[in-house]
């Protein structure tokens, strides 16, 4: 690893823990009597850093006590699991009986609990288990750096240590489309289907034209994001989209890691771990969900620039997307209705829903008769 980059996960570890900010701010507070020690022309400047030192520790207990205060009214409703010297958070509700288990995996680097309204729709059918990848939700922020590679092992980890049995049927939207079909890729052993949602595809960030929304929720927006919090500012959008376990800087700690993969240059480096190529999915049932056309992209045809541009794009983007088909024989497609864009999985959850039950049905049915 580049020494910057290694400096870079150092500090993204450290400001992950919720105390960082009262040594930081007795560094600043030692610099400041330093100052002063120095004489009287710097008496000032040590003031002012004394006077910082101060703020900034006020902020951190702030931002301690918030946190301390969230967890008491916000415990964990899963468990705890260890997965190597740092706990993911795993709730698992309903009876597999004759069907697997469900997965859920949500986008961007977001919890579990992003897709709760669509764990409750399944966990009458049969078990559905909703996993916060660590950072987020409830589990620890886990070793940086951050990788899909490093999480899809996670993730088969605590299913396995969590006593959950397999195979599953892993549904992923985004981000989390890829992280499962990296798990898939794996350990095919431990997958009934896949049901990718709109999956990222990494050929539209290796290749892909400038993209203003991943710039919109690039590592930077994250740094700073967390070090808000760190020092008790808790407004502002943040990588938790849920307040049920507070503002706590690991989860832009941990999004600020793992999103330097969506660069060019980061997607150049960890490429072989991350994409799941043409065949690596073997014969496993796998379902491409996704919209027709690019309902919500406008914001990426607007910075095309021209007409023949924006066609251009729309043309790359609606192509890359169906890549995931070549990567098992088993792979179709599947359209969402009509007038939805990316973020389906929440506009049109019953849609989801049904499309997962369909897929355990043929599953079920396809199931070999117990022998006599």
């Amino acid at each position: 690893m580049h020494p910057g980059m290694r400096a870079t996960h150092l500090m993204l570890a450290l400001i992950s823990r919720d105390w960082a900010g009262l040594p930081i701010a007795l560094l600043v507070a030692a610099g400041g009597g330093w100052c002063t020690a120095l004489g009287a022309a710097w008496v000032v400047p040590g003031a002012l850093l004394l006077g910082v030192a101060a703020l900034l520790a006020a902020g951190s207990l702030r931002h301690l006590v918030h946190v301390a205060r969230a967890g008491a009214n916000n415990p964990p409703p899963g468990r705890m699991v260890d997965v190597g010297g740092h706990r993911m958070h795993l709730l698992a509700e309903g009876d597999s009986a004759t069907r697997p288990a469900v997965v859920w995996m949500p986008g961007g680097h977001a919890p579990g609990h992003a897709m709760h309204h669509l764990h409750t729709m399944l966990r009458e059918h049969t078990r559905s288990i909703l996993i916060d990848r660590p950072g987020s939700g409830w589990s620890d922020a886990g070793p940086f750096p951050r990788t899909t590679a490093t999480e899809a092992a996670e993730l088969l980890t605590v299913l396995e240590r969590a006593g959950e049995e397999g195979p599953f049927v892993f549904v992923g939207h985004s981000f989390g489309g890829l992280l499962v079909a990296n798990a898939a890729r794996c350990r095919p052993d431990l997958v009934a289907g896949l049901v990718l949602l709109d999956p990222t595809p990494p050929d539209v960030i290796t290749y892909g034209p400038p993209n203003p929304v991943l710039r919109q929720s690039g590592p930077r927006l994250f740094l700073r994001s967390a070090v808000r919090k760190l020092f008790g500012i808790h407004s502002g959008a943040g990588a938790e989209p849920s307040p049920a376990v507070g503002s706590r800087t690991r989860a832009d700690c941990a999004a600020a890691s793992i999103f330097r993969e969506l660069t060019p240059a980061g997607m150049a480096a960890v490429g072989w771990q991350t994409m799941v190529y043409d065949g690596d999915l073997g014969d496993l049932p796998l379902l491409l969900v996704a919209p027709r056309d690019l309902t919500g992209g406008e914001q990426v045809l607007d910075a095309a620039g021209d007409p023949e541009e924006a066609v251009r794009v729309r043309r790359f983007y609606l192509t890359t997307r169906e890549r995931f088909l070549a990567t098992s024989t088993m792979a179709r497609r599947v359209h969402a209705p009509e007038g939805t864009g990316h973020g389906f999985p929440d506009e049109v959850p019953g849609f989801v829903a049904e499309t997962v039950r369909t897929l355990l049905s043929e599953l079920e049915s396809n199931r070999p008769a117990p022998s006599s």
